[in-house]
């Protein structure tokens, strides 16, 4: 068996995709270990969900900064220390500078609440509401310099239903969230999927634009 990945994860606030990551690591579903958890926020629960997995957490308190890329050059000093081979933005509610993302490319991560390239930034269950649109979902997606542009990597889909608000969506579209985030993190962690010249890439083969569709 190949050596697990070291992972670091990046949040924001509660942290349920963290959770699903964790318990994906403790099954060997992932073959990876989590380095550490940090937060720009120093009352995300998900640093508690750290603490109890036995992790080692951080706080980078974004407030305490002048400028994003200071922020950022300070957060890339503490994951480099740690030479991850995978890092992961679960929740991490924060935009990356280019000059952060170009450090990372190629194991850099993240999920959005949305079937992109429908929808990016914020908002998207009401959007997609707005819009009458029939489905909803998420992507797995490398990160690039383009907010929720880089390459889509897996998508699940989910019903809008007529008595569907922004809430009971969002519900919805996370629990496909917990099964396809753990899903791509083993591939990059088996070293299957990779990012090449900008696009995704799993087993060799290209992968479709908007990344394959999940079951």
């Amino acid at each position: 068996m190949k050596k697990a990945a070291s992972i670091v994860v990046l949040i924001s606030g509660s942290g349920s995709n963290l959770q699903s990551i964790i318990e994906a690591c403790q099954s060997d579903q992932i073959n990876g270990q989590i380095k550490r958890v940090i937060s720009n926020r120093p009352k995300a629960f998900g640093l508690q969900r750290a603490s109890e997995a036995g992790i080692d957490t951080l706080c980078i308190d974004h407030t305490k900064f002048d400028s994003r890329s200071a922020f950022d050059a300070e957060l890339a000093k503490r994951i480099i220390e740690l030479n991850p081979d995978i890092v992961v933005l679960a929740g991490f509610m924060r935009i990356l500078t280019p000059e952060f993302v170009a450090i990372f490319e190629g194991k850099l991560l993240n999920i959005h609440p949305s079937l992109l390239p429908k929808y990016p930034g914020l908002n998207t269950h009401q959007r997609a509401i707005d819009d009458e649109q029939k489905q909803a979902g998420v992507t797995v997606h490398f990160v690039t310099a383009e907010l929720d542009g880089g390459p889509s990597i897996l998508q699940a889909k989910v019903p809008i239903l007529n008595s569907d608000n922004a809430d009971t969506l969002a519900a919805k579209v996370l629990i496909e969230e917990h099964k396809i985030y753990p899903q791509v993190i083993a591939w990059l962690a088996e070293e299957r999927l990779k990012l090449i010249d900008g696009d995704a890439f799993l087993d060799q083969h290209k992968l479709p634009e908007h990344g394959y569709k999940a079951d």
